[in-house]
């Protein structure tokens, strides 16, 4: 359990998460112990799933390919051991809002207020529209931003969105793509 601890700590340092979503990654790793999840597996597997899911838990913006990237476990790994822990300890899970990720990725392109409340608008008539549903929160948060910076002529490429928001080009161009059409907006 001690080397566990000391992984969660250094997971939670290395990705910036607060005490709180730390304290409910640790109560997590702590059931999967009891219920006999870790014999024969990875401590560092479970300790990053339970990062995630706690992340998740408490909708603090983190992507599966963040916390993988910072435990020392293959994506494919985290994303198995998370969702062992979701089935066998019957986590619940809200479904991340895209409007939370437009001020995480906005805050590293470097993108002014006015941009930030037009993808929020933007997100908002697709939200009505219902062609969010079952759509990656992050693509499509940043597709959301790219629009907003073509609408207000904030100079930002699709791969520097891409980039800072984790998520590939092609994402970001389905997503614009599917904006575009759906919203009618003429850009």
């Amino acid at each position: 359990l001690a080397q566990a601890m000391a992984e969660l700590d250094r997971l939670a340092d290395k990705i910036h998460i607060p005490s709180s979503t730390k304290e409910r990654a640790a109560v997590i790793y702590r059931k999967a112990l009891e219920n006999g999840l870790v014999r024969g597996r990875s401590i560092a597997a479970i300790a990053a799933a339970a990062v995630y899911a706690a992340c998740r838990a408490s909708e603090t913006p983190r992507t599966l390919k963040e916390v993988a990237g910072a435990s020392r476990i293959g994506k494919k790994d985290v994303a198995r051991c998370y969702r062992l822990l979701l089935r066998e300890l019957n986590l619940k899970m809200p479904v991340e809002d895209p409007v939370k990720c437009i001020s995480k990725i906005a805050s590293r392109v470097d993108v002014p207020m006015i941009t930030q409340r037009k993808a929020l608008e933007i997100l908002k008539m697709a939200k009505d529209k219902g062609i969010v549903a079952g759509k990656d929160p992050m693509g499509l948060a940043a597709a959301a931003l790219y629009v907003a910076c073509v609408l207000t002529g904030e100079k930002k490429t699709q791969k520097e969105i891409a980039d800072m928001a984790n998520v590939t080009e092609v994402t970001v161009r389905n997503r614009y793509k599917n904006l575009k059409d759906n919203l009618n907006l003429n850009i």
